[in-house]
């Protein structure tokens, strides 16, 4: 399918600070022909009739009236993230436009991180990590983690 033919969709941009990841730009790449805000910017009228759709990446770009009012073909915005509590659902949808996240991508990984944050914190493990690597002199007045400091608790926090 030739660039030309597959569905616009506007980004902020590619790379940089708050620009869509590379790796992820080409993927969409693969489906769609991307449009950043400058080209936008740039050449208007062109091509917000290509436009079919906005990719939201870190609450970017913003999705405000006068953007929704100027993308005559927009069909859906795509939230690459859990919430959307910086989109105004009532504005968008009475432009006739839906909105897309992705609720459940980060559920087990922040139930992940979530039963690590606790289980270092009931054990003191970052205490204990740093105390391993300068050692418990440097530390005086700290209780010691462990029995002693040997090569193989120094193995398991040196990997």
């Amino acid at each position: 399918m030739a660039e030309e033919e597959l569905p616009g969709v506007l980004i902020l941009d590619i790379g940089g600070t708050h620009g869509v990841l590379e790796d992820l730009a080409a993927l969409l790449k693969k489906h769609f022909h991307l449009i950043t805000m400058k080209e936008f910017l740039g050449n208007r009228e062109e091509m917000s009739k290509k436009i079919q759709s906005v990719f939201v990446f870190e609450c970017r770009p913003t999705i405000d009236r006068e953007l929704l009012e100027s993308l005559p073909n927009l069909k859906v915005i795509g939230n690459s993230g859990v919430g959307v509590d910086h989109l105004d659902l009532k504005m968008i949808s009475s432009f006739g436009v839906k909105v897309t996240n992705t609720p459940h991508a980060v559920a087990d990984p922040t139930a992940d991180i979530g039963m690590a944050l606790m289980l270092a914190s009931a054990r003191r493990l970052v205490e204990g990590n740093v105390l391993n690597f300068l050692g418990p002199s440097y530390f005086f007045g700290i209780p010691h983690f462990c029995c002693d400091r040997d090569d193989l608790s120094e193995a398991i926090f040196g990997m």
